[in-house]
């Protein structure tokens, strides 16, 4: 039997026998044998003698033991000097025997520590610079990981060590990330299994601005079918394994793989994207391309220079809170009452109201609930991930809801509106590009969620507002809100 074959084996019983509920609570989940190798090989190893290596999130020992195979090929490496961090009592005693096993078998010297302290907190003062910080912190040549996945609350200690890539919502798995790309040498390599989430949003801003301006990404791997990677364990989280050189030179190109899922990396598909096309923009998003197709996609939106903010224009999200406003809600019209809109009202690119739902009316004085009845581009926040669009706007005219002057949106759907209010042209226009073929590839491209973020929309490029209104006047003569017709329309501007 290998050695990973082994390891392999004494997780799964460790797995068997141990509570999922158990191993939640340290945000446990384990590698696949073809998943850590893959990992493994992704390395640039370099020619020498001794390497030292970092494992922060260990847990039985799969990712540590298939570096140690990968190093194996290099018969310059003589010396293997391996730091694992593992703080969850339960696994300790496996990831020793486990390690013990590795060090007895490998052809070369294994010198391996367990560290038992929390990752994190254990290097607040070398990571902040404080005054009685070790001068001379380890740094490792290669770090491989697959951090622990878990919420913490934003006063939680690990984000007082790190609070210069922590806002809203933290996640263990990318102060995890950041704290690796501290602790290697430079030029150093480090390969992580983690969500995509992090790539997008004002949540992760701080921490891709930093992570990607002192380390460059070469090589990113993306899973197709999008709930295989953590298959015994039953997670659904959209997963991504990257690698990333502590440089701030950035390659030319971003190397591409694909695969189905976790089982198989031999049937993978692979090329070069542009760097400054997979990251781009004030914020940094990385823009997660599975073939060339994709590239060009992002090329011709990209053409465009403006945002929806820098041309006057905004998505905002729903206001009213529908269940915290129980009492304000109608199921009829009434006095006072005004049009709830809901995206049950967004069918075929029209908004149409009443739909026959319930709490399709509220009455309130809340001024923070109300807007003005002016023209808007509704856009659903959330849609199911099997549907064809991502991106399922409706136009809202105003004009057809003469008897109201306010209205309400519920907070699953988002709205684009402007300063001033909108003409028919141009949120027909915004409809041309929304409903496009072209933008609902970019923006699922851009957030692999079921969820429409306004942050992520208000930072998209667009057209100038004269091509927006000119693509509206186009779509109101043909009266076809389909698909196709936007395509048809927009094509003559990209």
């Amino acid at each position: 039997m290998s050695m990973i074959d082994h390891i392999i084996q004494v997780t799964n019983e460790y797995i068997a026998h141990m509570p999922k509920s158990m191993r939640k609570k340290y945000g446990q989940f384990f590698t696949s044998k073809e998943t850590a190798v893959f990992m493994a090989g992704l390395f640039e190893i370099p020619n020498t003698a001794e390497i030292s290596a970092l494992d922060p999130g260990a847990g039985s020992g799969i990712l540590s033991e298939a570096l140690v195979e990968r190093l194996q090929t290099n018969k310059i490496i003589k010396t293997i000097n391996l730091v694992c961090y593992e703080n969850d009592p339960n696994i300790l005693e496996l990831l020793k025997e486990n390690l013990e096993w590795v060090k007895q078998q490998s052809c070369q010297e294994v010198n391996y520590t367990i560290v038992t302290e929390n990752y994190i907190l254990s290097q607040m003062a070398e990571y902040n610079g404080m005054l009685f910080a070790n001068p001379n912190p380890v740094n490792y040549d290669i770090v491989i990981g697959n951090p622990p996945y878990m919420k913490i609350s934003k006063d939680a200690p690990e984000v007082s060590v790190m609070q210069d890539v922590c806002y809203g919502a933290p996640n263990l798995y990318f102060l995890f990330a950041a704290m690796s790309l501290f602790n290697l040498k430079d030029q150093g390599e480090m390969v992580y299994i983690i969500p995509r989430s992090w790539t997008s949003g004002a949540y992760f801003k701080q921490f891709r601005q930093k992570f990607l301006t002192e380390g460059a990404v070469e090589h990113i791997h993306l899973f197709v079918g999008r709930d295989k990677v953590f298959e015994k364990e039953s997670v659904l989280q959209e997963t991504i394994i990257i690698k990333v050189k502590k440089s701030q030179k950035k390659p030319e190109n971003i190397t591409i793989t694909t695969t189905q899922s976790n089982a198989d990396f031999s049937e993978k598909t692979t090329f070069l994207a542009p760097y400054s096309t997979v990251i781009s923009g004030d914020d940094l998003y990385v823009y997660l391309v599975t073939s060339p197709g994709e590239v060009d996609t992002l090329a011709k939106v990209n053409q465009w220079d403006n945002t929806l903010p820098s041309i006057g224009l905004r998505m905002k999200t729903g206001l009213t809170v529908d269940f915290r406003n129980r009492e304000a809600l109608r199921d009829a019209d009434e006095e006072k009452a005004v049009p709830l809109f809901f995206s049950q009202h967004i069918q075929n690119g029209k908004v149409v109201f009443p739909a026959g739902r319930e709490h399709e009316y509220i009455v309130t004085d809340q001024k923070g609930l109300l807007q003005n009845n002016t023209n808007y581009l509704f856009v659903k926040r959330f849609t199911a991930k099997e549907e064809h669009r991502r991106l399922q706007c409706g136009v809202y005219i105003a004009r057809k809801y003469p008897r109201y002057q306010m209205i309400s949106t519920q907070n699953k759907i988002n709205f684009i509106c402007g300063m001033r209010e909108l003409s028919d042209c141009i949120v027909y226009g915004l409809y041309v590009l929304f409903n496009s073929t072209l933008y609902d590839s970019y923006y699922r491209i851009l957030n692999g969620s079921t969820q429409v973020n306004s942050t992520e929309i208000n930072a998209m490029p667009v057209p100038p507002m004269s091509i927006i209104e000119s693509m509206g006047k186009a779509l109101i003569q043909t009266r076809d809100m389909s698909e196709a017709s936007c395509d048809n329309i927009l094509r003559s501007y990209v």
